[in-house]
C-alpha cells in the first residue's frame, strides 16, 4: 500500500460473498476456506459481525465473528498475501473487536493453526492467550484455542 492509498473498512455485504470466498481460498487453501454461500449467509445474519478492508476499491481483507450473548468467536481473519505485514490485519482486528464489544460480548475466542506464528503473535499483541490445544482441529494440523476477556 502506497502512502497515498487509503484503507477503507466497511461491513461485509452479500455482494462481497464471492470475493470474500476467493480471498479465503487464497489465504487458507481449499480445505479450510469458507464458501461464498457461507459468506452470503453470515453477511445477512444479525448474529455475525463481518468486515472487509478495501484498498483502491479492491477487497484485500475480511474478518468475521459470530456473537452469542456475551461471547464471540472469530471465525476468520484473512489478508491477501500481497498486503500482509502492512498493518491491515491490525486495523481490521481492532475494528472487529470494537464492534464485538460494542454489541455486548466480553469474551472472545478463536482457533489458529499451530504453524501460523504471524497470526498467533498478532493475537497475543491484542491480549489473547493460548488456553488449549485442540487436536486434529484442521484436516492436517492441530489448533491453538486462544481467548481474551474484555471488562
Amino acid at each position: 500500500m502506497g502512502k497515498k492509498a487509503r484503507l477503507i473498512v466497511r461491513k461485509l455485504t452479500t455482494d462481497d460473498a464471492e470475493v470474500a470466498s476467493d480471498l479465503d481460498l487464497k489465504c487458507f487453501g481449499e480445505f479450510d476456506a469458507c464458501s461464498s454461500k457461507y459468506f452470503f449467509n453470515v453477511a445477512q445474519s444479525s448474529n455475525w459481525e463481518c468486515l472487509v478492508a478495501e484498498h483502491d476499491g479492491k477487497v484485500i481483507a475480511c474478518a468475521i465473528a459470530e456473537i452469542d450473548n456475551d461471547t464471540a468467536e472469530i471465525g476468520s481473519l484473512a489478508v491477501d498475501p500481497d498486503y500482509r505485514r502492512q498493518g491491515v490485519a491490525t486495523i481490521l482486528l481492532t475494528k472487529l473487536l470494537r464492534a464485538i464489544v460494542r454489541r455486548g460480548a466480553n469474551f472472545v475466542v478463536l482457533e489458529v493453526r499451530l504453524s501460523n506464528t504471524a497470526a498467533i503473535e498478532l493475537y497475543k499483541n491484542f491480549g489473547f492467550q493460548i488456553v488449549e490445544r485442540e487436536e486434529d482441529y484442521y484436516w492436517d494440523e492441530d489448533a491453538w484455542i486462544m481467548a481474551r476477556e474484555f471488562s
